[in-house]
């Protein structure tokens, strides 16, 4: 009762809502980089929230499934197909025993979420499935998809197929605007360092990761070197010596000493994470109450849509 794979794409990863409390230990916090659309997955599939699915970066990855059980397949435009027939994003298929499942590559944005019902029955590690290859946990062998990998999953054989309308879907654009809080390290820009920081168009770089997001543009100068290690939060960004931002992510380190001019809203951040090298970014202030109150209208907005059955 699996799905096997047969070709492990680019880069491919189990992945859950991720593994919390365990900073002290120097781990990470792993999980979905796009929460928004790992989240949209396991709605449309009926599943707890948080349920293990396979996060795809770029594409290429292809099942064979051993089980008849239903998939569904969101985040970016990736097109899927079972057995070779064209079948729809954003929506729930079901799939029997000896069915092939293959994914092509992204055509905008960069990461998708491959779920099935129930989810993939992997064993956690320190109570997660999250797979971060950099500390070798999680997952598989705390390792990425690799071609004859067995994903176990329950048999499942009623479920409604619900589908997203495509009016309701994310947008992935090659430029955006990334909200960001500041700080109290911010004093440590000079004002005409802030104006230069908020006012510059930010390039995607090529050296982007699940660790972090380096952008290419005007350097920003802090008036310190560097600051004690401390703790770093998720959408920390960092300006290193040559002063070109970092916005870090899911797999980032757990303590760093580079100054902070702020952490990027953590939505944005998701919606960040599927930009592509060559991409532009943008950023904006906002106060922490402004903060609040958008992370509670993106909530609601996403919990008063009401799904589609076929």
């Amino acid at each position: 009762m699996s799905m096997i794979v047969a070709q492990p794409g680019i880069l491919s990863l189990l992945q859950d809502s991720g593994r919390w409390g365990h900073h002290r230990l120097g781990l990470s916090n792993g999980g979905p980089v796009d929460r928004e659309a790992f989240n949209y997955c396991n709605r449309l599939l009926q599943n707890p929230a948080g349920t293990t699915a396979v996060e795809v970066s770029v594409g290429g990855l292809q099942l064979e499934s051993k089980v008849e059980t239903f998939i569904c397949l969101t985040g970016a435009n990736m097109p899927l197909s079972i057995n070779g027939e064209d079948r729809a994003a954003w929506e729930v298929h079901k799939v029997i025993a000896g069915d092939t499942i293959s994914l092509g590559f992204a055509q905008s944005g960069c990461r998708s979420y491959l779920g099935v019902a129930d989810g993939f029955t992997i064993v956690p590690a320190l109570g997660s499935t999250a797979t971060v290859v950099r500390e070798n946990i999680g997952g598989l062998n705390g390792d990425k998809l690799r071609a004859g990998d067995q994903l176990p999953c329950p048999v499942i054989t009623t479920r409604t197929r619900y589908y997203l309308e495509d009016r309701l879907r994310p947008r992935y654009q090659k430029t955006m605007t990334v909200r960001v809080i500041p700080g109290y390290q911010q004093r440590h820009f000079s004002r005409a360092e802030q104006r230069r920081f908020f006012g510059s168009t930010y390039t995607v770089s090529e050296r982007c990761d699940r660790m972090g997001y380096r952008l290419e543009g005007p350097a920003i100068r802090c008036n310190i070197d560097g600051i004690v290690s401390e703790g770093i939060c998720f959408g920390a960004i960092q300006l290193p010596p040559d002063g070109q931002p970092i916005v870090l992510l899911n797999d980032r380190q757990t303590i760093g000493g580079y100054p902070k001019i702020g952490s990027a809203l953590s939505i944005d951040v998701s919606r960040m994470s599927q930009l592509v090298a060559g991409n532009t970014v943008h950023f904006a202030p906002i106060s922490h109450h402004t903060a609040r109150r958008a992370l509670h209208l993106a909530q609601r907005f996403v919990l008063g849509q009401s799904l589609q059955a076929r």
